[in-house]
């Protein structure tokens, strides 16, 4: 089986939330996240747009330093999104887009690197990630691969997301869509299938560094005071189109109304007022801050926070066995009636070893 959900029948229990306290209200009343809270173990075990030609691989942008309030409001906030804080970042570069196919192939072939989801899962490593007395799954189940939107038709209840992610063997940076799909054609498309140590690998070898999600929410914001998203406050459904984002009823109907029905080449919506391309939609991109819900209460409302580096450890109540990271930007599954994460302050946990193929990244570098 592709979903090897029967293994870890108890781990969906615990990994799926369901008090109701999920990503964005959505047309039910209840509040939903579109993925998965612990891709391998939980799977497993269970001028507008720039052409293509001219992406430069070594495109970075001053972002310069500045205070704000991190941290959302409005309907669509969620309390991990609160309280509002003051924060305080120093100057940094940033690519001006996602890292790309041909960005990552060009580190792959210096380096003869392999991504977690081209290497067999470590039983070792994952059954630490899983309740106690876990059995191992047989050997078939432990093959390379990655995390892969599948929708089934006619999808009605949106509780639950093991309903369109499933485990695919052999997906990942090379096969986004499983093992018979390819990336030829398509060396300006974000990079996906990436976890957090590819992420960190690709950063140390270009010289560069991943962003905290301070810097990462400051520059989304493109110096606009309080924008909603990283274009500002018009609404992300207006046309022209903003963002790269899910248009119709998901996870069954996507119109395309954007042009895009996945993931789009970096740079194909304006950018923001720093000249950032795709911090919104398109794909969700990995940051250094662990994950904890309740990491912003733990916080001062008034005292300035100065380069916060974000909570002390990880903690996700969906997925107590492993570690995540924050995660930012959201991606071309969203929607406002679902997840409405392509607004600067969303954020969402991606655990450590876990690759999606919607889940890429982008570097920033320090002002020497």
């Amino acid at each position: 089986m592709k979903l090897k959900i029967l293994i870890l029948s108890s781990l969906v229990m615990l990994g799926c939330n369901t008090s109701g306290k999920k990503e964005v209200v959505s047309t039910s009343g209840e509040a939903k996240e579109c993925c998965p809270p612990s891709g391998r173990a939980a799977m497993i075990s269970l001028p507008t747009a720039r052409n293509e030609s001219a992406v430069q691989s070594s495109d970075m942008v001053l972002i310069p330093a500045g205070e704000y309030m991190m941290g959302g409001e409005g309907g669509l906030a969620l309390p991990r999104e609160s309280p509002r804080h003051p924060v305080k970042v120093n100057a940094f570069y940033m690519d001006i887009h996602e890292v790309t196919n041909a960005q990552f192939r060009a580190f792959v072939k210096a380096t003869g690197y392999t991504t977690i989801a081209e290497r067999m899962v470590d039983w070792e490593a994952l059954k630490k990630q899983l309740p106690p007395g876990t059995p191992k799954p047989p050997d078939e189940n432990l093959q390379p691969g990655s995390l892969v939107f599948t929708p089934r038709p006619g999808i009605k209840d949106l509780s639950n997301y093991y309903q369109w992610w499933d485990w695919v063997n052999f997906s990942d940076w090379r096969h986004p869509e499983g093992p018979e799909s390819s990336i030829e054609g398509k060396d300006n498309d974000p990079v996906v299938h990436i976890a957090l140590a590819d992420a960190q690998a690709y950063a140390k070898w270009a010289g560069k560094r991943l962003p905290t999600e301070a810097e990462w929410e400051w520059a989304a914001r493109g110096g606009i005071k309080d924008a909603k998203y990283p274009w500002g406050n018009k609404d992300v459904n207006e046309a022209p189109y903003e963002c790269n984002s899910w248009q119709g009823s998901f996870p069954n109907t996507n119109t395309a109304a954007d042009g895009f029905e996945k993931r789009a080449p970096v740079m194909s919506f304006a950018p923001n007022g720093y000249g950032l391309y795709d911090m919104g939609g398109n794909v969700w991109e990995i940051t250094t801050d662990w994950y904890d819900p309740n990491y912003y209460k733990t916080l001062s409302a008034t005292e300035v926070l100065v380069n916060p580096r974000g909570a002390a450890k990880s903690f996700n109540p969906t997925a107590p066995y492993g570690q995540h990271t924050v995660i930012k930007g959201g991606s071309f599954l969203c929607n406002d009636s679902y997840c409405a994460s392509y607004r600067v302050s969303a954020k969402m946990p991606l655990e450590m070893d876990s690759a999606m193929n919607h889940v890429g990244f982008r570097c920033v570098k320090d002002v020497e």
